[in-house]
């Protein structure tokens, strides 16, 4: 019977919400709306990066590399998701590993993303005569490429020891998506090995960028103090507000869902955490760094008047 069991999972059912269909209507909706102005958001700041000259420094090459990966991170979210609220609620083993592996490849590379823009803010304020020959045109492309060949690779070594497992029936993922959690709850094994694998991944993950972080902010903090005039401290504060607003929200929801024993995982909340996490987080980051950012504000304002200008 077991054997049987084993054998017959090709698809899981997930959940995803347990609401009226008025309501799964309502939130297609909303959620649909989000998705679209997320990815619109995010490729009008590449774009505006990529015309405005005055803004090819490290710091926007960086923001347009975490631009372009928060429009593929919620791309592998969503539009299963949209599928799920339409009645479409079956995923495929091979299409549940394959989103796992996008999710958790893209979540990694934004969290060295961030620990590198930490490291370039650090550089920026605490060394500025040195800033522009340490950070380089190479040495920016070599930062970036290696955080996202580090977070494709270590991940893809986490789904393939998720991926000899057995799953037994009922294949049913309490979830929106197939988060890893509660796809090795569903296992036929022992999978004490594959959860400390995943404890210990996301905390190596997480909390080493984050304590790189943080180390370049208790840094960058004390040279601010240090700075004589007051509008000299508040230029200095703006230059590193958007980055490390981005932070805390990020920070503040991956750690509270992943870095926590198994067991007191409340299945509902982190579904609401789950959405923030994937559907919200990537529409607040362009947001904040347009309305937080003067030379972000400049540069559209910028493109606005030369299209207005164009038109008539």
């Amino acid at each position: 019977m077991i054997m049987e069991n084993q054998s017959s999972v090709t698809q899981f059912l997930l959940v995803g919400f347990s609401i009226s269909v008025e309501l799964q209507l309502l939130l297609f909706v909303v959620f649909f709306s989000v998705y679209f102005l997320t990815v619109t958001a995010n490729v009008s700041i590449i774009s505006l990066v990529q015309v405005d000259t005055r803004l090819h420094t490290p710091m926007y090459f960086f923001l347009r590399h975490l631009s372009f990966l928060e429009i593929w991170y919620t791309s592998s979210i969503v539009p299963k998701l949209l599928a799920n609220l339409a009645g479409w609620k079956y995923i495929s083993l091979s299409s549940c590993l394959s989103q796992s592996y996008f999710y958790f490849s893209l979540g990694s590379t934004e969290f060295f993303l961030l620990g590198v823009m930490a490291i370039d803010r650090y550089l920026a304020i605490c060394n500025p005569l040195r800033y522009t020959s340490i950070m380089n045109g190479q040495v920016c492309i070599q930062a970036a490429s290696a955080c996202w060949l580090v977070a494709f690779l270590s991940v893809f070594f986490l789904v393939i020891l998720i991926s000899r497992l057995t799953f037994c029936e009922p294949a049913i993922i309490n979830h929106f998506f197939c988060d890893i959690p509660p796809l090795l709850r569903l296992s036929c094994q022992e999978t004490f090995l594959e959860e400390i694998v995943v404890f210990f991944f996301a905390c190596s993950i997480i909390l080493t960028s984050l304590i790189l972080t943080v180390f370049s902010y208790v840094l960058i903090i004390s040279t601010i103090f240090k700075i004589p005039s007051k509008k000299g401290r508040q230029k200095a504060f703006s230059t590193c507000a958007s980055h490390f607003t981005v932070v805390s929200i990020l920070y503040g929801t991956v750690i509270f869902i992943y870095v926590r024993p198994s067991a007191s995982y409340p299945k509902d909340v982190n579904k609401i955490l789950g959405v923030f996490n994937t559907v919200v987080t990537p529409l607040l980051n362009p947001i904040i760094y347009c309305l937080r950012n003067k030379e972000v504000k400049n540069a559209l304002r910028k493109v606005i008047k030369k299209k207005r200008y164009l038109l008539f």
